[in-house]
């Protein structure tokens, strides 16, 4: 990740490599342990029928990340400051407490995957596991500068392209893959729908529209502007290189879910393994790639994606806290300059580690968290987009035609998932 980088005129590809950072980070961290196990699950219960999500959500997901973007850049501020200011304390203090939970509980479920990923490599208990991976991520949050954790992120990314290799060694049926993904299947029945939510719960998630709002104005710190009024406002230039990031992100998340929904599908679906209940379930999906190596590569991806989504999930929830009260919120600070935002950080990563010594089972903790997220999303991506149209924040930046039919769609796609997601349950 490149920081304070002058913007070069020349050369597409140049161009793209030089401007990303927030955008590849949330489309990386996008495809953690709970999306991982989410595709899996969705690939080897439902085979290649789930792939047209990978395609739908492209665009969707693109576009809100893309607002979310924009409202960092125009307003200098996070999503949390903004509430304060423009909103009622009572939407503000239900929002960042709906986000805190959320948050925490996906926390604990990703802490628990990346121990599974060691019980794959060495048969360590899952609860001697979980305590010194919770410290580890705290210690690298406090004492690693925003720098550091980026590149750490940008690197743990290249673990994720196994499934790609392995979806193709596969030998998948052609014919039903094209199928999957131009013709859209619904099934009307609770499973279905269950993992619909799951899908769009894990691709848009409530903790992203915060990071990716949060981490735009950490990348102006690092540029020397300090004050909001320094911040304020965005250039063509700003909301370009914003657009190329965040799709660029947005597309290599898609990506990879496409595949691991594939490698699933034809390694899995119809097999003994169809009901994917643990990490060394979902490691027979990489089998055609690695052969006995197979669990090697899966521990490798739950471990790698584990550590990446972790401290982004604890710090949104710690930026959306900190802007909501005013607290000084960057990773940049040392821990004296930032107590409350570290505070923070330590008790969403401690509730979630309180959670995993209720013996959960570490997929269904995944599936399960995805499933929540699509539940709050719902609610969070109508406040997101009042606030992209409010002109007192986002100034000449408010939407368009365009991102108001893609924000505004997405709002009700995941509301009528929820909706028949509740409906299945109560019948």
């Amino acid at each position: 990740m490149q920081i304070a980088t002058p913007k070069s005129k020349t050369g597409s590809l140049k161009r793209l490599l030089s401007v990303l950072g927030p955008g590849l980070i949330t489309g990386a961290s996008d495809d953690d342990p709970s999306g991982i196990a989410t595709y899996s699950v969705a690939g080897a219960r439902f085979g290649y029928a789930p792939l047209w999500t990978a395609v739908v959500t492209f665009p969707l997901m693109t576009g809100v990340q893309y607002i979310c973007a924009k409202i960092g850049l125009a307003s200098g501020s996070g999503i949390g400051r903004v509430l304060r200011k423009h909103y009622s304390k009572k939407l503000l203090y239900a929002v960042i407490a709906g986000l805190f939970l959320a948050n925490t509980i996906n926390t604990g479920a990703d802490i628990l995957a990346i121990a599974a990923g060691m019980n794959l490599l060495v048969p360590v208990p899952l609860n001697w596991a979980i305590g010194p991976i919770a410290l580890l991520v705290v210690v690298v949050q406090i004492w690693g500068s925003y720098r550091v954790i980026s590149k750490i992120f940008k690197w743990l990314t290249l673990s994720l392209f196994a499934y790609v290799g392995a979806s193709l060694l596969a030998r998948p049926d052609w014919h039903k893959v094209i199928e999957g993904t131009l013709v859209p299947t619904v099934e009307f029945n609770a499973d279905y729908i269950a993992m619909l939510v799951a899908i769009l719960g894990t691709t848009i998630s409530p903790y992203l529209f915060f990071w990716q709002a949060s981490s735009e104005v950490e990348e102006e710190r690092a540029q020397g502007r300090n004050s909001i009024k320094k911040r304020k406002g965005a250039s063509s230039d700003d909301l370009t290189d914003a657009a190329l990031d965040v799709g660029a992100g947005m597309f290599f998340s898609n990506l990879v879910m496409y595949f691991i929904i594939l490698a699933t599908a034809a390694s899995l679906h119809g097999t003994e393994n169809a009901d994917v209940n643990s990490a060394a379930d979902a490691a027979e999906a990489l089998r055609p790639l690695a052969g006995d190596a197979a669990t090697i590569l899966m521990a490798l991806g739950l471990i790698g994606t584990g550590f990446l989504a972790i401290p982004v999930l604890t710090a949104s929830a710690g930026y959306a806290i900190c802007e909501a009260f005013e607290w000084n919120c960057t990773l940049n600070a040392k821990p004296h300059r930032a107590k409350e935002f570290y505070i923070v950080i330590g008790a969403a990563t401690l509730g979630g580690l309180l959670m995993d010594f209720a013996g959960v089972n570490p997929i269904d903790a995944l599936f399960w968290t995805a499933v929540l997220n699509g539940l709050l999303a719902s609610p969070l991506l109508v406040v997101i987009m009042l606030i992209a149209n409010n002109k007192k924040v986002m100034k000449e930046h408010v939407n368009g035609f365009g991102l108001n039919l893609l924000g505004w769609t997405t709002a009700a796609l995941i509301t009528a998932a929820a909706a028949g997601l509740l409906l299945t349950w109560s019948s």
